[in-house]
């Protein structure tokens, strides 16, 4: 594949027309009314009492990002490469029907439908740091609760050393697919301790709603001391394998997005410093932390590793 460096349009136009036909699209999903569907996500039009989240103890406390710019800054190349193109082009997803095929070296592959997904466990609201390696970064209020729920459902082998998320690849309903950003379908991985670890969530929400198509609905990964992109989206497969997954931007431009991708201040990106940041909402910039503030929590599956190296 010709290596290629996307153009990214940072535009900050705020359409709101997905977010606002919400209640819309969930009537078609069925959703609506279908309280034991959503395992504890608030929905348009039900009771907060019964149906919000649990809060993590996990959260930060750090001032949230308005629901407004989650929702309509976004990176979702399979909606286009402007920030503001998922917001406007996602509304052809069609999060219902979807199913996540779980399946590789494991003793119980599976296929779950997402509505089985949302009942797996507790859902919990977690407040999470999000850094971009572009140099911009939120802070999100995600519900979901730890991958490794399902993980140990599917009772992985010993030769499971990683775990590889695939997007859906649809050029119908994801039409930033037909131009060769990347080679498509989008593909994610951690190495499996990454993966069991707590931080690392199944996600299936935001704000306490049900994910908008536009932030990777349905079912979607969020690893907060690693950069956005190893967040894989609208997940159909999760697979356990013995080697390294190749991931999309990897395989893309090697030489600028190694397969960790943790988020490191002391290693540049080779066309721009990844030292200051800048948290959307805010007019000036403040430092980077290193993996992005949870450094207490997961530096110890890196003890002894290079970082420069291993970037």
């Amino acid at each position: 594949m010709t290596h290629r460096q996307p153009a990214i349009a940072p535009s900050e136009i705020t359409p709101r027309a997905v977010f606002e036909q919400r209640r819309a699209l969930l009537r078609q999903a069925g959703l609506l009314g279908a309280g034991m569907a959503t395992g504890g996500l608030l929905l348009p039009g039900t009771a907060r009492a019964n149906l919000a989240p649990r809060p993590s103890a996990l959260s930060t406390t750090e001032a949230r990002t308005p629901h407004k710019d989650v929702t309509t800054y976004n990176n979702f190349y399979e909606f286009g490469t402007g920030k503001d193109d998922p917001a406007e082009r996602a509304g052809t997803l069609k999060p219902r029907p979807w199913t996540v095929m779980v399946e590789g070296e494991c003793a119980k592959p599976r296929r779950w439908d997402v509505d089985e997904l949302l009942k797996l466990a507790a859902l919990e609201e977690r407040v999470y740091r999000m850094r971009c390696v572009e140099g911009w970064s939120m802070v999100i209020p995600w519900v979901g609760y730890p991958l490794s729920e399902l993980i140990r459902r599917a009772e992985p082998t010993a030769k499971a050393r990683y775990v590889e998320f695939t997007t859906l690849l649809d050029p119908k309903q994801m039409p930033g697919q037909r131009a060769a950003v990347l080679e498509w379908p989008y593909v994610e991985g951690l190495r499996m301790d990454e993966a069991m670890h707590p931080l690392a969530i199944l996600c299936l929400g935001l704000y306490g709603e049900l994910l908008p198509n536009q932030n990777g609905a349905p079912v979607r990964m969020v690893v907060p001391w690693k950069y956005g992109f190893k967040s894989a989206k609208s997940i159909v497969r999760i697979r356990f394998t013995e080697a390294e997954p190749r991931t999309a931007w990897n395989k893309a431009i090697p030489g600028e997005y190694g397969f960790y991708s943790n988020v490191n201040p002391n290693v540049d990106h080779p066309r721009w410093s990844q030292r200051r940041e800048r948290r959307i909402g805010e007019f000036g910039k403040r430092d980077t932390l290193m993996f992005n503030g949870y450094a207490e929590q997961v530096a110890s599956l890196y003890a002894g590793m290079d970082l420069r190296k291993f970037f």
